[in-house]
């Protein structure tokens, strides 16, 4: 199997981090539809960042969801829920993104909820270094309520319908082929359809990152 092209977008992504100045700690957003392959490009890129002698904080938009008695208020299958009612982005502006960003004082936490048992947490507080690199993964990162926050902005792009395929492995021992293509056909594809429609997320992003086949994905830089 060839790594060669995965590993040059990587390399080509980490100096795209290392190109950007600022006097706080770097926010890089990797936004896209879900099972695109965002959390484990994010992943993949922080071993190389490290391997730069870069500190790295991870984090995702699945540790700053609504409780679940929250998100559904429009039905389980919504796709305006989906977009308008799952994520507490006041919460992750006030612990993660603002602390780390321009006159923050670096104190920030990584998650307010536990998606595994409906939960809501409160890590401690962290400090980080003014030099470290934040990786945040997730959904719909370009709309109006975080676009400001981002110092770096990737979109992992993969044709809607290949998600579908993808998530069904991916949840194949916890939901059914079915429950799986439902959500997607009903609720998630129509969210990213509603966001593209409302936000054009992938004309603010500096990167995009064609991902249709995860080994041989494909760079495009954008000027905004």
């Amino acid at each position: 199997m060839d790594h060669g092209a995965r590993d040059e977008v990587l390399r080509r992504l980490a100096e795209a981090v290392g190109s950007v100045t600022v006097a706080h700690p770097m926010r890089v957003a990797i936004d896209g539809p879900p099972a695109a392959g965002k959390t484990t490009l994010a992943d993949e890129l922080g071993v190389v960042l490290r391997a730069r002698d870069r500190d790295v904080i991870r984090a995702t938009i699945d540790d700053f969801l609504f409780p679940r008695a929250q998100r559904y208020p429009r039905g389980e299958y919504s796709a305006e829920g989906c977009y308008f009612d799952t994520h507490d982005y006041d919460a992750l502006n006030r612990v993660l993104l603002d602390p780390l960003g321009p006159g923050g004082d670096r104190r920030f936490r990584h998650a307010v909820y536990d998606r595994t048992t409906d939960t809501t947490l409160s890590p401690p507080v962290t400090t980080a270094p003014a030099d470290a690199v934040l990786l945040f993964d997730g959904v719909f990162l370009m709309r109006p309520e975080l676009i400001d926050r981002w110092d770096l902005r990737i979109f992992v792009s993969t044709a809607l319908e290949k998600t579908v395929d993808r998530a069904v492995i991916r949840e194949r021992q916890v939901s059914t082929r079915a429950e799986v293509e439902r959500r997607w056909r009903e609720r998630y594809i129509p969210s990213q359809q509603f966001y593209f429609a409302a936000v054009r997320p992938t004309d603010h992003v500096d990167v995009i990152v064609h991902n249709d086949d995860p080994q041989q994905p494909v760079w495009e830089a954008r000027t905004r």
